[in-house]
């Protein structure tokens, strides 16, 4: 049996924890991009962590599939590809759609309370982040406060799916998609009201429609892949996500 104190992380799991979740932002933003180096001895000055705790850190992002290891060469960002990408969301529309299905058949009262609850709050979120002048958090608070919301709302959207494999792969997908999904919400390479298509899901979802919120959602999900696919040149070529290798 494990004494009462094991269950306590240690300072230097805690550390870790911390450089991951630093390392992994920076990642989803951009200001580490695909494909770049991740050289140990300079990310430890600028984490303030040790070697050994970065390269705790570097372990768990390659679990996470967003940084590579190259044998005895080191660390890289994971690649962003619009093959990926491809990849990604069609695997991603038939998981979730059927996690969705069996979520609407099978949720209770509370899962709609629940549901209610995380989409009033993503809508005070999309309010905010398209009208800037209504916060106060600049533009990178703002999408990370949209970015917390969205991921509470889908997962609401499939929690009274009973399967747990549908969960655990569909929370690695949707992870994956961040890169991209910040690319298409910050830059808006095509027309679309991101509310609007939440609002319709939602609406679907109360009204126990599961045929018409799967389709809902297949579109949503979609529609990320169409705004990625038509981001410009000028955005693709600066070196935040090189897309124009793979066109």
């Amino acid at each position: 049996m494990h004494s009462p104190q094991s269950s306590v992380p240690s300072a230097d799991a805690t550390l870790a924890q911390s450089a991951y979740l630093r390392l992994r932002s920076d990642i989803v933003e951009g200001h580490l991009a695909p494909g770049e180096k991740l050289r140990v001895e300079h990310l430890k000055d600028r984490y303030e962590v040790g070697a050994g705790t970065l390269r705790e850190a570097l372990a768990l992002l390659v679990a996470d599939a967003l940084v590579v290891q190259h044998g005895h060469r080191g660390f890289r960002v994971t690649p962003i590809s619009l093959a990926d990408f491809i990849d990604i969301t069609e695997t991603r529309v038939q998981l979730e759609t059927e996690a969705l299905r069996q979520s609407v058949a099978l949720g209770d009262d509370t899962w709609e309370a629940d549901l209610t609850s995380a989409f009033h709050l993503l809508t005070l979120a999309e309010e905010r982040l398209g009208d800037p002048a209504n916060d106060k958090t600049g533009d990178s608070g703002r999408f990370a406060q949209w970015e917390t919301r969205n991921r509470a709302f889908h997962e609401v959207l499939i929690r009274a799916c009973p399967s747990r494999w549908l969960h655990h792969f569909l929370a690695i997908l949707y992870r994956q998609s961040e890169r991209y999904r910040r690319l298409s919400i910050t830059h808006r390479p095509v027309p679309r009201d991101v509310h609007e298509e939440h609002r319709a899901i939602f609406d679907a979802c109360l009204a126990r429609d599961a045929d018409k919120a799967a389709s809902l959602l297949a579109a949503h999900i979609r529609k990320t892949l169409e705004a990625v696919r038509e981001l410009p040149d000028a955005v693709i070529n600066a070196g935040t996500v090189p897309l124009a290798t793979v066109r």
